[in-house]
Order: structure tokens, then C-alpha cells, then sequence
């Protein structure tokens, strides 16, 4: 900018300000503020014209005085007269007026806009810039209608000066955010992507802000941005800090830019060209090895500047969640950042581990920082770093670590802050029941969280625990049991007694052959509760006394006259008086086989889905979706992570009442003994963008095989079948054949995605069986009409597989996502993957795309565990040529055991320790089901770490299953 000359320094502006400063009161400066109005007023309407220096001075005192607190009604002609000097502290004072006092709709718009225009053209840089500014603060429609088609001009063209391309490029992101149809960028998008070249770091910083606005609703126009990016993060990343040193900060090169890059780089899915890929990745490890090297300033500058670099580049890793050994090392940065000194630091880092739990390359990572992790959430002074630690331990948790991290929550709730119990008390249950394989364990845990925290537990939880208990004949007596010692307690909740009343009332039976638990004690214990609860408690207490004269008519005449009581007849709630008059009724004249038939034990509740998850979504508000929507998955026996398929229980044991972990959409029971909402299945997807599935469409509804005489349970009520002659699919695109790779050895993630759609995948399988949910996102702002999405069978497919499919919505909203069902029944092996073609319009345009369906014959392998002698002994049986397959092959990827192992697990096998005398060896078994025929597997894979090749041996009871196997197993390392 130009030096201000010593005149203009405006002496009398000076003493003003000095003046209104040394006013001792309110009144003495209201009264100096009149008399300069007045004196301003009475220059602007005198004869005598102003010269510029004048209207400047006086300009600035109707600024000053607008900006302690006082309207201004006059001077806004003499600031835009000020827009036609030509001295650079006039133009900048009559331009500072404007953006300030002058609002968008004022009629002087049109003048000032000619002012604009004329210094917009005038190519004086200091004086376009002044320009620019005005636009973007005033960023009134009028304004952009007038200038938007002129920005992108000066944007772009050659002759612009690096001061004036900088500010281009933020008036146009102002206009766009005020108006986006205003900005029509069409012919200028390449050569605004293009200013990522650009010399001036300055221009690529501006440049970049606004190609990350305009590529979030036009992501196809400015995808060669990408490779721009990578290119110029290379640059930065790879750079010495005096290289960059007018942008260098703290011995940090460029720390805003490369934020601003690696923020736009998440707009994308991950670069596909192999080299822009490679160079992406080798910026990320720089960036995460330069976080280990001892820091060049002890300054917090230097500190802040670093870490946000790499807290973005971590987030690029996560967003990709596509590279092994990038997000196990981006989870061990973080960890040692859990026990930094500085809070935020220990903030952002469970924060970000928080959504590293969800991938499967790094759940395991995660884990091994448990213990600093439940420490965090003992010993945190900070109350969001707690809470942030308490979400971490909810994302870490797994069958293997289930108790520990419940049995850690359940004693910091006890002295946990108010704000975060109930969310707390939430995350228990659904924890508790989602891993609960004993389940006294799960009763115990919910009866300590009324205990603790009683006020903060919903009736979703207490219902859920009844469900449980009343679907479950093993856990029964214990329930009852445990409950009846709970009442025992002088301080008692009342969702304890509620709890309780409906326990004693439907089992109480199961510990009356105890004298201390006979039952006169049981309604004794119950009915010392009675006076000291609401109204909807004593009610379900009624109910429960009217089922002990069924389970213990010696109880009757004692509950009779419970009933008489002029207490309960004349009641004045109409709720109680009409329960006490109807029980007593019908205790009074019903016969034994009477009262037996209407007061039997409640029958096991049907299949639904719990709210509990939905209740922590609407706790957490509409950013909990990054964290509790992103489904892991299972990576195998043992391994089992939030979002992994149960165990089948026996064949003989009830329907599984842990079939929801998460469900009851049903109404409040009512106060009999309440008739909980009903439960679901613990394949209930915890981690779906909705509730779930609808409870007609529940997968596997008891977790167990379906009949002999109903092979096709899973598949009842149903869209028919796939047509695959319905419509000609297309030729699947290119990479077809590396997606379906992909989920070879995971069930859930990013199947497609364009700058118009994305396609997410999650699916369970069990035995012969499967269901595939599809999600369609549409990642523009404009509605996809047509939308229609068709599976096929290629050859002989439809004769190996069934899909069948639920029609998905004709309209896709923008930002909007769609789901579809697919149920899938494998009737004997096969080699080809369904083809899954989706069609729809967009802005009149026609899309359409086929792939591959990711469902391998692999999907249907059910782990199976063997002891080394049974393992070499069916490994000899299996000896014919036809029923080996091998393959050497050179490694694609670094050979990381855990990493290996995770793949063989989320292959399908078993992965079987202490077989192999080379401890490098990995062995596994299992079995492939279909209708027709069960086919053994046994898998050796052995690596070469020195040559870096792997040899895979497989031998099944079928030729095609071996060799379709090896293929796809080989390709995965």
C-alpha cells in the first residue's frame, strides 16, 4: 500500500478523539459528540465547497462516532464523493465508510457501484484492491449481479498483480457464499484450478479457500485439482523452512496452505492415477515423521503451527481409510499426544481416535490405549476431555474388552458431571447388551446403573433389561434373585422398583423355595416401596400383586385386603382406583384355570429394534453422526468389533433377547406388569445412518439357521427376486474389478463414488445366508430423478445365487441418502459376482453405471477351529491334485503381520495358532456353505519377508472352490 504522507495525519480528527477520551462522563461525551455533528453538519451544507482533505477529516469523525455506539443519518454522499479521488487516503477512507455504515439495500448502491467499476478498470492495483474489498464486505446481491461476471475476468488474466489476485479470488468466495447463482465460473474453472501453480503463495492460499467452497457442489468441474494439490503439498512438505521464508512460520514452511490443501484434498475420494497416489502418500508419512523429529522452537508458536498440520493430515488419512500402515502410525502419533500436557492437544487427540475405531485397519491400534485412556477419564480435569475420553472407550470397545471398559464407565459415572450422565448411562447399556455372552453379567450391570445413576436412565434402558430377562429362561432365576436382593437396599430408585415389580411378579416363583426370599417376603419387600412412588409405579405394583395371587395364592388373602383398602377403592387417581377395583374383582370371583389363563407369564417379546442408540444420536445432536454411524467390521473369531455378527446360541435356547442391542421402537408398557417393547436382533446395525432395518425385515431373526422345512426363511416378505434378463446391465466399469477387491476381506465401506454419488456398502452373513444394505448418497445439491438401482446374474449365476431386492425411491434429494436391501441366499458355489447397475438423471442429463456386486463365495466361509492333529490328518485326506490350489506371488504391499491377520480373519477363516512348525506361517480352516453342499477349506499362507513373496496353498473338497479361493485371496496381499 502507499505511505501516508505526514499531511495526512488530520490533526483535527486527532483532537477529537482526545476530547471524547477525556470525557469524565456519559453526558460530557454525548454533548462534545452534538456539538462535532453539528459543526460537520453545518460544513457539509455550506456554500463553501470542501476539498478533499476536508471531507476526509470529517468523514472519519462520523466513522469514529458510528463506531462508539451513535447513529449516523448524513455523510454518506461526501464518502462516495470521496470514491472518485484519486489520492489513495481519501479513495480508502470513503471505501472504509462504506463497508461499514452503508447497508445492502441503501439507494446509493448504484452510485457506489460506479465508483467500483471505474477503479476496477482503471488497472491501478492499489485502487482495484480497495475495490474488491468493498464488494466482498458489502456483498449485497445488487453488488454481485453487477461484478460477478467482472472477478473471474481479473482473476484469471495474465496481467493481474499477485496483491489483486488475492483479493479476487476472496470477493468471489464472499459473492458465492452470499449468492452461488451469481457465480457462474463455467470457462474460468481450469484456469482457476490452474492458480495452484500459480508462483505467489499468497495467490494459492486465496486460490485454494475458493476452489474447496466451489468443488463442494461442483466436484466433477474441479477434480483436477487433485493432482495440483499433491503436487504443491509435495513442495511445501518437502521443503526446508528457509526455502518458503516469507511464508515460513515458526520454522513451519506454508502451515496454513498445506492445512487449506489437505482440507481440499478431503473433498475427494483417493487420487486413482498410481503416482499422484504414491506421491500423496509418501506427503502423508513425511508430514507424520517430521511430528517425531525433536521441535526446532520451544515456542507454542512453532508447536500450534506443526500440529495443525498434522491433525489435518490425520484426517485426510482417516477420510481416505484406505492405508494400513497410515492410519496404524496416524493412531500412534495420536497416542502419544493422550498424555501431552497441553489439553487441547489431549482433546483433539481422542477426538480424532475416536473415529480411527471405526476402521478396521486401526480398531486394533486403538485399543492397545486403553489404559491411558480410562486414566484420561479418571484423573482429566477438564470435563470435554472426559467426555471425549468416555466416547473413545464407547468406539473402542469389542467382546474382548467389553467388561473392563463397562466396568471403567460404570465407576466414573459415579462421580461423572451432571451434563454427561445421561449420555453416559446410554453408552452402559448399549455396551452391556451389545457384548453381554453371560448374561447375569448384563443384569448386574444394568441393576448398578440404576443404582448409581437412576435418575439418568430412561425407560428405554429399564424396558430393554425386561425384555431380556423375560425372552431368556437361563438368566430368569438370577434375575429375580439379584433383583430382590437389590430392593433390600434402604435407598432404593424407583426404576429399581419398577424393575423389580415386574420381575418378582412374572418369576418370583424361581426363589420362593427360599425362606428368605418365601412369598410373603417378596410382597412384603415390594409393598414397603408403595407410598414412596409416583402414581404410574404404584400402578404396575397393583399389577404385580393381582400376578402374586396367581404364582402364590397363600399371598392372596394379605393382597385382598391390600386392594379393600379405602387407600386404593377411593383413590383419587381414576388409574389406580379402577386397577384396585378390578383386581380385586377378579381375584374375588374368578376360578384357579381363570385367574391362571389371564394372569400367565408373558410371552416372549417379538423381534423389533431398540431407540437406545437413536436416544444417544438425539443426545449427541447432528454431529454424532461422523462417530456413531461409521460401521465397523468384524474382523473375525475373537475379534469381534461394534458392528460384528454374534455367535449363534445353541439350537435348543430361546429367541435371543440380545437380539437388539439397541431397539425398542415401541410405546411405554403399560403399568401391569409392563409389557416391554419388543426386542431386535442383535445384527441390528448399531452404527447405521437410521434406526435400522424395519422389524418385518429383521436378518436372522434368533440368530440361528433357518429350518430344514423353510430354507428360505430369511428371504420371506420380500421384493422378488433379481430378473437377471431384465434389463441389459452394461459392461461393469474399469475399475469394477479393483473395487470388488476391496471387500474381498471386509464387509463395510465405500463401494463407489464420483463427484455426483457415492455408494456405501454393509452387509452380515451367516451360514448360506446374507444381507446387503446400500446406501446411495447424493453428494450434489441438485435432485437425481429416475434413480433406479437393478442387481443382474451374469450367465449362470441365477441358478448359484439369489438376491432379492427392495425398490429404492425414484428422487435422491440433494445431500440426501437412500437405502436399499438386498437378501442373499448361496445355493451352491460360484465364480462370478452379481452385477449392480444404477440409473438415474441428473440435471436432464442421463447417468449410468454398472458394477460388481461385492459378494465372493468367500462371504459364506464359516470360520471353524481345529487341533493340530485333526488339522494334518483332513489336511492328508485332502492330497488329490484337483483339490490343491498354490500360488507364488510378489507382495503388493508392506508385510505386516497384524495386518495379514486381520485379512485372513476378515477372509472368513479361522486362524489356527501353534499348527505350523514355522511360526511365520499362518493356517487357517473353514467351511463354505451353500444349499446344496458344505465344502471344507484348509489355507496355508506363507510369507518371504527377505524375498518379499508369499506362497498360498489352499485344498478344498471341490477344484473350482480352490482355485477361485487362491485368486481371491492372493490378490488381498
Amino acid at each position: 500500500m502507499p505511505a501516508v504522507s505526514k499531511g495526512d495525519g488530520m490533526r483535527g480528527l486527532a483532537v477529537f478523539i482526545s476530547d471524547i477520551r477525556n470525557c469524565k462522563s456519559k453526558e460530557a461525551e454525548i454533548k462534545r459528540i452534538n456539538k462535532e455533528l453539528a459543526n460537520i453538519r453545518s460544513k457539509f451544507k455550506g456554500d463553501k465547497a470542501l476539498d478533499g482533505y476536508s471531507k476526509k477529516k470529517y468523514v472519519c469523525k462520523l466513522l469514529f462516532i458510528f463506531l462508539l455506539g451513535h447513529d449516523i443519518d448524513f455523510g454518506h454522499m461526501e464518502a462516495v464523493n470521496l470514491l472518485s479521488s484519486n489520492k489513495y487516503t481519501e479513495k480508502q477512507i470513503g471505501y472504509l465508510f462504506i463497508s461499514v455504515l452503508v447497508n445492502s439495500t441503501s439507494e446509493l448502491i448504484r452510485l457506489i457501484n460506479n465508483g467500483v467499476k471505474n477503479d476496477l478498470t482503471s488497472r491501478n492495483p492499489t485502487f482495484m484492491c480497495l475495490a474488491l474489498h468493498c464488494i466482498a464486505n458489502v456483498g449485497s446481491r445488487e453488488m454481485g449481479e453487477a461484478f460477478a461476471a467482472d472477478i473471474p475476468r481479473i482473476l484469471v488474466a495474465g496481467d493481474s498483480m499477485d496483491s489483486v489476485k488475492q483479493s479476487a479470488a476472496l470477493c468471489l468466495l464472499r459473492l458465492y457464499k452470499a449468492s452461488p447463482d451469481l457465480v457462474p465460473m463455467g470457462e474460468w474453472t481450469a484456469r482457476v484450478v490452474h492458480l495452484l501453480n500459480d508462483q505467489h503463495m499468497g495467490v494459492v492460499t486465496a486460490a485454494v479457500s475458493l476452489i474447496t467452497c466451489l468443488c463442494k457442489k461442483n466436484p466433477e468441474d474441479f477434480k483436477t485439482c487433485v493432482s495440483l494439490a499433491v503436487s504443491r503439498l509435495s513442495r511445501i512438505v518437502s521443503s526446508a523452512s528457509t526455502d518458503l521464508q516469507d511464508y515460513t512460520y515458526y520454522f513451519v514452511p506454508a502451515p496454513w496452505l498445506s492445512v487449506k490443501l489437505l482440507r481440499l484434498l478431503q473433498c475427494y475420494a483417493p487420487p486413482e492415477d498410481a503416482a499422484v497416489k504414491g506421491r500423496l502418500v509418501e506427503c502423508l508419512e513425511t508430514v507424520l515423521n517430521k511430528a517425531q523429529e525433536p521441535p526446532k522452537s520451544k515456542k507454542v508458536q512453532h508447536s500450534n503451527a506443526k500440529n495443525a498440520v498434522l491433525f489435518e493430515t490425520i484426517s485426510l488419512i482417516i477420510h481416505y481409510d484406505s492405508e494400513p500402515n497410515l492410519l496404524v502410525r496416524a493412531c500412534n502419533q495420536l497416542g502419544q499426544f493422550l498424555q501431552h500436557r497441553e489439553t487441547n492437544l489431549r482433546y483433539l487427540a481422542l477426538e480424532s481416535m475416536c473415529t480411527l475405531a471405526s476402521s478396521e485397519f486401526s480398531h486394533e491400534a486403538v485399543k492397545t490405549h486403553i489404559d491411558t485412556v480410562i486414566n484420561a477419564l479418571k484423573t482429566e480435569r477438564d470435563v470435554s476431555v472426559r467426555q471425549r475420553a468416555a466416547d473413545l472407550l464407547y468406539a473402542m470397545c469389542d467382546r474382548s474388552n467389553a467388561k473392563q471398559i463397562v466396568s471403567e464407565m460404570l465407576r466414573y459415572l459415579e462421580t461423572a458431571d451432571y451434563a454427561i450422565r445421561e449420555e453416559i448411562v446410554l453408552k452402559v447399556a448399549i455396551l452391556a447388551e451389545k457384548y453381554a455372552v453371560d448374561y447375569s453379567w448384563y443384569v448386574d450391570t444394568i441393576l448398578n446403573l440404576i443404582r448409581i445413576a437412576g435418575d439418568y436412565v430412561s425407560e428405554e434402558v429399564w424396558y430393554r433389561v425386561l425384555q431380556i430377562v423375560t425372552n431368556r429362561d437361563d438368566v430368569q432365576g438370577y434375575a429375580a434373585k439379584t433383583v430382590f436382593e437389590a430392593l433390600q437396599a434402604p435407598a432404593c430408585h424407583e426404576n429399581m422398583v419398577k424393575v423389580g415389580g415386574y420381575i418378582l411378579g412374572e418369576f418370583g416363583n424361581l426363589i420362593a423355595g427360599d425362606p428368605r426370599s418365601s412369598p410373603p417376603v417378596q410382597f412384603s419387600l415390594l409393598h414397603s416401596k408403595f407410598h414412596l412412588c409416583s402414581v404410574a409405579t404404584r400402578a404396575l405394583l397393583l399389577s404385580t400383586y393381582i400376578k402374586f395371587i396367581n404364582l402364590f395364592p397363600e399371598t392372596k388373602a394379605t393382597i385382598q385386603a391390600v386392594l379393600r383398602a379405602g387407600s386404593q377403592l377411593r383413590n383419587a387417581d381414576v388409574e389406580l382406583q379402577q386397577r384396585a377395583v378390578e383386581y380385586l374383582t377378579l381375584s374375588s370371583i374368578a376360578s384357579t384355570d381363570v385367574l391362571a389363563t389371564v394372569l400367565e407369564e408373558m410371552p416372549p417379546f417379538p423381534e423389533r429394534e431398540s431407540s437406545i442408540l437413536a436416544k444417544l444420536k438425539r443426545k449427541k445432536g447432528p454431529g454424532a453422526a461422523s462417530t456413531l454411524d461409521d460401521g465397523r467390521r468384524e474382523p473375525g473369531p475373537g475379534g469381534d468389533v461394534n458392528g460384528g455378527v454374534e455367535p449363534a446360541p445353541s439350537a435348543g435356547s430361546t429367541p435371543s433377547p440380545s437380539a437388539d442391542l439397541l431397539g425398542l421402537r415401541a410405546a411405554p408398557p403399560p403399568a401391569a406388569p409392563p409389557a416391554p417393547p419388543s426386542a431386535g436382533s442383535l445384527l441390528v446395525d448399531v452404527f447405521s445412518d437410521s434406526l435400522g432395518p424395519s422389524p418385518e425385515e429383521a436378518f436372522l431373526s434368533e440368530l440361528e439357521p433357518p429350518a430344514p422345512e423353510s430354507p428360505r426363511a430369511l428371504l420371506a416378505d420380500q421384493a422378488p427376486a433379481a430378473d437377471p434378463a431384465a434389463e441389459d446391465p452394461g459392461i461393469p466399469i474399469p475399475e469394477a474389478d479393483g473395487l470388488l477387491n476391496k471387500f474381498v476381506c471386509k464387509n463395510n465401506g465405500v463401494l463407489f463414488e464420483n463427484a455426483l454419488l457415492q455408494i456405501g456398502v454393509k452387509s452380515e452373513f451367516r451360514q448360506n445366508l446374507g444381507r446387503m444394505y446400500l446406501f446411495y448418497g447424493n453428494k450434489t445439491s441438485v435432485q437425481f430423478q429416475n434413480f433406479c438401482a437393478t442387481v443382474t446374474h451374469p450367465g449362470d449365476l441365477q441358478t448359484q445365487l439369489v438376491v432379492q431386492t427392495k425398490q429404492v425411491p425414484g428422487q435422491v434429494d440433494g445431500g440426501a441418502q437412500v437405502q436399499q436391501v438386498l437378501n442373499i441366499e448361496c445355493l451352491r458355489d460360484f465364480l462370478m459376482p452379481p452385477l449392480l447397475t444404477v440409473r438415474f438423471r441428473y440435471g436432464g442429463t442421463p447417468q449410468a453405471f454398472t458394477l460388481k456386486l461385492p459378494v465372493t463365495i468367500n462371504k459364506f466361509f464359516q470360520p471353524t477351529e481345529m487341533a493340530a492333529q485333526d488339522f494334518f490328518q483332513r489336511w492328508k485326506q485332502l492330497s488329490l491334485p484337483q483339490q490343491e490350489a498354490q500360488k507364488i506371488f510378489q507382495a503388493n504391499h508392506p508385510m505386516d503381520s497384524e495386518v495379514t491377520k486381520a485379512k485372513l480373519l476378515g477372509f472368513g477363516s479361522a486362524l489356527l495358532d501353534n499348527v505350523d512348525p514355522n511360526p511365520e506361517n499362518y493356517v487357517g480352516a473353514g467351511i463354505v456353505q451353500t444349499k446344496a453342499l458344505q465344502v471344507g477349506c484348509l489355507l496355508r499362507l506363507e510369507p518371504n519377508a527377505q524375498a518379499q513373496m508369499y506362497r498360498l496353498t489352499l485344498r478344498t473338497s471341490k477344484e473350482s472352490v480352490s482355485r477361485h479361493l487362491c485368486e481371491l485371496l492372493a490378490e488381498q496381499f
